[in-house]
């Protein structure tokens, strides 16, 4: 089993950064893959980013809504990923979550499905006013 616990988030005004963390604890050894998601009020969870963690380099892939102002990252020795948020907007409210799975492939950054992966943070709320 992995746990998941993230934090950072808050309230800022638009235009504003944030920056969240994931620490994974657990069986890490078996996840190949982290994601970031979010769901705003009366919405369905999304994703926003996406890595591979055993990837050299770092990289991603984003969801257009957020290219150029978020920028997921990892830190292997630490067993955290993070999630910079650049440049807010109103529409980036919502409870943002990190999730692993092992699942991956080749040449990919991830599954973008929510139901890909098989554990969860408790979330953290970002509030862009």
């Amino acid at each position: 089993h992995v746990q998941l616990v993230e934090s950072g988030g808050g309230s800022v005004q638009a235009g504003g950064s944030l920056r969240l963390f994931c620490a994974a604890s657990g069986s890490t050894y078996s996840m190949n893959c982290m994601g970031w998601f979010r769901q705003g009020p009366g919405q369905e969870r999304e994703a926003v980013a996406t890595t591979y963690v055993k990837a050299r380099g770092g990289g991603g892939w984003y969801t257009d809504s957020v290219k150029g102002r978020f920028t997921i990252s990892q830190d292997n020795t630490k067993n955290t990923v993070f999630l910079q948020m650049n440049s807010l907007k109103a529409e980036d409210t919502a409870m943002y979550y990190c999730a692993t799975t092992r699942s991956w492939r080749y040449g990919s950054w991830g599954p973008l499905s929510s139901s890909a992966y098989n554990y969860w943070g408790q979330g953290t709320q970002v509030t862009v006013s």
